[in-house]
């Protein structure tokens, strides 16, 4: 036992002859293990299981969405609102913190799944030899040197050497992302054979399509390919996002900017100007409050949050929410070929009984693939609803599947019906023709197709088309229980999963009718069929793709295709998207040779890589970000998982794509359709200009508000505003004037500039300008109508309130601004964000609200005044819009 005694290591086992292997096992092929050897080693090496690893516990993990600048700024903000007995901010303040943080933490826990879908793969039972007898035992119980036996159907319990073989075929794309299942042998293959290479040897999560083996474990748990697999998305640390980055830097600037300023200016007021210290304190706090952008951290969530809306209209669901912002940065996308970058036809993915969801496997006319629910094939016949479904729609249809003089399989008839006859094929109904005495041919005015057939001794309707009309002339449903009344309310929330996934549905019904029925006429189709279920199918890219590489290309987005494919198909794909010249490709052999250091050389050379394995993708993945390259990578199988989780972004396939890869993601694909990841990017810099939008809007209310603080302590003077005020205004125009920023429809040619370079600040030379300008610009004015009117007599509660009203206006009008950072406001498109004039009506409400309601004089200490007064805050923001306007035509005119 000795030379099995050390801990599992990986041997070249496909290379070893199967005596060999054996030999080393300390096995024999007829006899197997005893049961005291299989205990021994199960006590040396463990169950054959995937390591847990550590999880953060709940409370650490829902404490953890709080360490971040922002939210130590919005809690110092409701430190000091609550220390000035101003509750209704702080609770504001404090529901926002709570609301990010709990979004957050459930966000997280989602992720987390993602190492527990990975150890669900693996296979539950095994049949293997011990004592010289055939037994069933729990897969966890395999060790090394067991003798398995494998069959077709089966899930392969651990990583074997095949020992003996007849027709055996594997598919293992969930490994290898190889589309097609793999003919097997038991022949040693060479030394330095990568994964899908390795025909000797099959691997632990893969499935059997067809024959039969005999082989010898010779690893189990995290030992196996698939462990590997576990353990490097254990090892991947999550990156931050460049959004999250800037904030975080600007966060801390801003920290120790508002405490330095507000400590020169209260030693200023104390040694420079006769304030008692309580004033000196009250005037501290009010520029520290009017220096917090408290509503930034909301306004950049709903941004956020509406470019998530937007991107799932377009088929692109985002998981994390600051992820959003990222793809606008991406300057390269990583694409794996399988279901996401190849040539699809109509396919049946979904169905839906009033039990059970299915998904369906393969793609496009070729009748091949199972069906599964809960990812694993079902004995369809004990299947009660889903066996009379495809009866029904193998029956109930006009169309045929069938090989054309190529060799490939095309469809002769309706593209839905396809779909339908092809998963018929898949369910071994092809020689399922009953006869049919009489049908209703499917037309656009009824949206159904029926059908009168002899079934045995029977004779019944069938019937597909628009669910919602099938429905209709039902009155039961089918269940593995029996006929039921119709769950409308079900079936509509079914419905709407489905039709989230960019699919098309089609419903199926059936009734016996009587035996001397020998017509259908739609006048006589009663509402007595029974409703089966629903069926969800899509028409997967091809033309799009082409398109969406030629305008990543013109965004100034590489695109890197990832395959586990063979070179040769690789490069001929990768030519005919335009992904590269069909010439320049790099084997997962090559990339095995090189070092890290070539590997960087060369990344940024090739665009085609093939034949790679997991550890492939992420190298690949590490080396383009080592480069200075924001990354996204696609992907649907396992093996794609942990580059994913490494990737900048990482995008999983929603219909094809395993769940393992969808925790490991940031945005799963709805339609598995590459061109929406181009519309994701173009949302992703609208979410991205807008939020800078925001802060070139938000900051210099925040820069004003503090610079008439501080002009009245130079200058040493009663405040223009007061603590309470600044909330007021800070709160109204967040929720207001803000909020109409984060809904501002995408610039023209935002998909023809480059991405931002890695590292540029999300307040550039000119932003820092523009927000001192406007600060001081409105600020200005604000100090100057304050001073006007109290030095004529205007009492200050009076003069105040003209004063907020001014901070207010000059507000509302820069607002018109900042939808445009650099191009004049009024044009093309100035009417096309209607949320900004409801904005805008809305604030004046508010402002008159203010400014006459008694209760709100007595709160912020503010006064009713006449209308001629209302000139002074519209003439000043007439003011700011028109020289705003001028510094963005001056600033155009240097820049070219």
């Amino acid at each position: 036992m000795t030379a099995i005694n050390e801990k599992q290591t990986a041997k070249n086992w496909h290379s070893m002859n199967g005596e060999e292997v054996l030999n080393h096992f300390e096995t024999d092929i007829d006899k197997g293990l005893t049961n005291d050897e299989a205990n021994e080693r199960i006590n040396k090496f463990g169950k054959n299981v995937l390591p847990a690893g550590k999880k953060r516990g709940a409370f650490i993990r829902f404490i953890s969405q709080f360490h971040n600048v922002l939210i130590y700024v919005l809690l110092a903000a409701a430190v000091i609102t609550a220390l000035m007995d101003h509750w209704i901010d702080t609770w504001v303040i404090l529901a926002v913190v709570m609301i990010n943080s709990i979004i957050g933490y459930i966000q997280e826990g989602k992720a987390e799944k993602a190492l527990d879908s990975i150890r669900n793969m693996l296979s539950l039972e095994a049949i293997v030899v011990r004592n010289g007898q055939n037994e069933t035992i729990n897969a966890e119980e395999l060790v090394p040197g067991d003798i398995v036996l494998l069959k077709s159907g089966d899930k392969i319990p651990a990583d074997i050497r095949l020992i003996e073989s007849k027709d055996l075929r594997v598919e293992e794309s969930p490994l290898t992302g190889e589309s097609t299942s793999v003919e097997k042998s038991i022949e040693a293959v060479d030394e330095k054979a990568i994964i899908g290479d390795r025909l000797s040897m099959a691997f632990s999560g893969t499935v059997i399509t067809y024959g039969k083996a005999t082989g010898v474990v010779i690893a189990t748990g995290a030992a196996t390919e698939l462990g590997k697999i576990n353990e490097m998305m254990s090892n991947v640390e999550a990156i931050t996002t460049p959004l999250l980055q800037q904030i975080e830097k600007f966060g801390k600037w801003l920290s120790f900017a508002i405490l330095g300023l507000t400590g020169l200016f209260f030693a200023f007021g104390y040694f420079f100007r006769d304030y008692s210290i309580d004033e000196l304190f009250l005037a501290a706090i009010g520029i520290v409050v009017a220096s917090i952008p408290e509503g930034l951290p909301a306004i950049m969530t709903i941004t956020l949050a509406i470019g998530v809306q937007r991107m799932a209209s377009r088929k692109a669901i985002i998981r994390r929410l600051p992820s959003v912002e990222t793809l606008g940065a991406v300057n390269v996308i990583c694409s794996d070929k399988t279901g996401t970058l190849t040539r699809n036809e109509m396919t049946a993915k979904v169905i839906v009984t009033a039990d059970k969801d299915y998904t369906v496997e393969g793609t496009g006319y070729e009748p091949k693939g199972d069906i599964l629910h809960n990812e694993k094939p079902v004995n369809l016949k004990e299947e009660k609803a889903l066996w009379q479904l495809l009866q029904t729609i193998r029956v109930c249809n006009n169309a045929q599947v069938r090989h054309s003089d190529e060799g490939e399989w095309e469809l002769v008839g309706a593209p839905t019906e396809g779909a339908l006859v092809t998963l018929s094929y898949k369910a071994g109904l092809k020689d399922f023709k009953p006869e049919r005495i009489d049908s209703i041919p499917f037309e656009s005015d009824h949206k159904y197709l029926a059908t009168l057939n002899k079934v045995d001794d029977k004779r019944m309707v069938f019937m597909t088309g628009a669910p919602e009309r099938v429905m209709d002339m039902c009155h039961k449903q089918l269940s593995e229980n029996g006929e039921q009344d119709i769950d409308i309310a079900y079936w509509e929330k079914k419905m709407e999963e489905i039709a989230s996934k960019g699919q098309r549905m089609l419903g199926a019904a059936f009734c016996v009718t009587h035996n001397d029925r020998n017509e259908l006429l739609k006048e006589e189709l009663e509402k007595r069929k029974i409703f089966l279920g629903l069926i969800g199918i899509i028409d997967p890219p091809r033309a799009e793709v082409v398109e969406a590489i030629k305008e990543c290309k013109e965004a100034g987005v590489d695109v890197i295709m990832i395959t586990g494919d063979h070179v040769i198909t690789a490069s001929a794909i990768g030519k005919e998207l335009g992904i590269s010249d069909g010439l320049k490709a790099i084997s997962g052999k090559e990339l095995e040779e090189m070092s890290d250091e070539k590997l960087r050389e060369i990344v940024n050379d090739y665009n085609i890589y093939a034949r790679t394995t997991p550890e492939h993708k992420l190298r690949l993945v590490t080396a383009l970000q080592a480069n200075g390259k924001l990354c996204a990578m696609t992907g649907d199988g396992v093996n794609d998982a942990p580059a994913l989780k490494k990737a900048n972004i990482g995008i999983a396939m929603g219909i094809k794509g395993t769940e393992v890869t969808k925790d490991a993601s940031e945005m799963v694909l709805a339609d598995d359709n590459f061109a929406t990841i181009v519309n994701a990017i173009e949302e992703g810099r609208t979410v991205y200009d807008n939020i800078r939008k925001a802060l070139l809007f938000i900051l210099p209310t925040n820069g004003a508000e503090a610079l008439v603080l501080m002009a009245a302590i130079i200058l040493g003077i009663v405040m223009p505003i007061t603590p309470a005020q600044i909330l007021w205004v800070n709160m109204v125009t967040a929720i207001t004037l803000a909020l109409a920023i984060s809904v501002e429809p995408m610039e023209e040619n935002v998909m023809k500039l480059p991405p931002r370079k890695k590292g540029t600040p999300i307040l550039g030379k000119m932003f820092i300008w523009r927000i001192t300008f406007v600060s001081f610009l409105i600020g200005g004015l604000t100090m100057l109508v304050f001073k006007i009117l109290y030095a004529n007599g205007l009492d200050v509660s009076a003069s105040r309130t003209i004063a907020v009203n001014t901070l207010v206006a000059g507000q509302l009008f820069y607002l018109f601004n900042c939808r445009r950072i650099k191009q004049p406001s009024i044009g093309k498109g100035f009417f096309k964000n209607k949320v900004s004039f409801i904005a805008a009506g809305a604030l004046v409400l508010l402002q008159m609200f203010f400014v006459y309601v008694p209760f709100m004089n007595r709160f912020f200490d503010t006064a009713p005044i006449e209308l001629h007064y209302w000139l002074y805050p519209l003439s000043a923001g007439i003011i700011v819009f028109f020289i705003v306007e001028l510094e963005k035509y001056i600033f155009s005119k240097i820049s070219k």
